[in-house]
């Protein structure tokens, strides 16, 4: 039960983290706000990463080891590219309709992974579906337009299923605390350098967006993947992705309570069918546990 709460936590967390991300563009660029918020949340790893150094290194024995740094800077770059789809789509969406696209990273997986020859089940294809309707209510309008800031969300999800794929294949091989903060760190770097070629960062507007930086750096990514490691590992695998997929409706919570978001009938059964969709490729039988 303990272990459950954490990971609802966790997924608030995350959730009420899109509401963050979307304050903060009110101060800086979509570029800007990703950089120093995944440095910081890179920094809230150091310590914990001193501490694990004593610690074993590697897993899962029988793995050819993977130099942290090298492992980081790989999953950094697929990360950056998540990142700052997420954020920039944010600038043209709501953050609700942003977390629950999003979110359909956790049906993707399963179908990305087909790629490279890993099992899957019925149950992908019945959430997919689900999915894929519950995105043409959300998104799809009555002339068949789809907002711009929706379709960096859907491209941004595939990058985020191949985030979780590449740690999947990453975190045994290496130093997961490690990986985690060089990740961050790269992402970050990676994203104020395109800052300062195409946005104009000012020390003011960053002071000016101190509450949504500090929520997205230190809450959402340094607390929030910290909980996750450690919570994880006596969590049920099932129960850890369906309580994690909730993410998305606490970013609708959080968008109707803070930024007075509203969706249409039309929007909110889209929104159902997609949590739906994301629950059912999690508990199908027969889904590897």
């Amino acid at each position: 039960m303990k272990t459950d709460l954490l990971l609802l936590l966790v997924a608030a967390i995350w959730g009420f983290g899109f509401v963050a991300q979307r304050a903060g563009l009110e101060y800086v660029g979509p570029y800007t706000f990703n950089g120093v918020r995944f440095i910081l949340g890179g920094c809230c790893l150091i310590p914990l990463s001193l501490f694990k150094q004593g610690s074993s290194t590697y897993s899962i024995l029988g793995y050819k080891k993977i130099a942290p740094l090298m492992a980081g800077s790989v999953a950094g770059l697929v990360l950056f590219a998540g990142a700052t789809l997420q954020q920039v789509g944010l600038q043209f969406t709501t953050a609700g309709k942003a977390g629950f696209i999003t979110g359909l990273y956790v049906v993707l997986v399963p179908v990305i992974g087909l790629i490279f020859r890993q099992r899957t089940t019925s149950g992908t294809w019945f959430g997919a579906i689900l999915a894929v309707i519950g995105l043409y209510l959300l998104s799809i309008q009555e002339n068949w337009q789809i907002a711009y800031g929706d379709v960096l969300e859907v491209i941004g999800a595939i990058f985020w299923a191949c985030h979780v794929l590449v740690l999947a294949y990453l975190s045994p091989r290496t130093n997961v605390i490690r990986l985690a903060m060089y990740q961050f760190f790269v992402c970050g770097s990676l994203s104020l350098g395109v800052g300062f070629v195409l946005e104009n960062i000012s020390l003011v507007h960053i002071i000016g967006a101190w509450l949504p930086i500090f929520y997205g750096g230190v809450i959402s990514v340094g607390t929030g993947y910290t909980l996750q490691v450690v919570v994880q590992k006596k969590a049920h695998p099932s129960h850890a992705a369906v309580l994690l997929s909730l993410e998305s409706a606490f970013a609708a919570l959080g968008g109707w309570l803070f930024l007075e978001e509203y969706l249409s009938l039309r929007a909110f059964t889209g929104c159902v069918l997609m949590l739906v969709g994301m629950i059912i490729s999690q508990l199908w039988p027969g889904q590897e546990k």
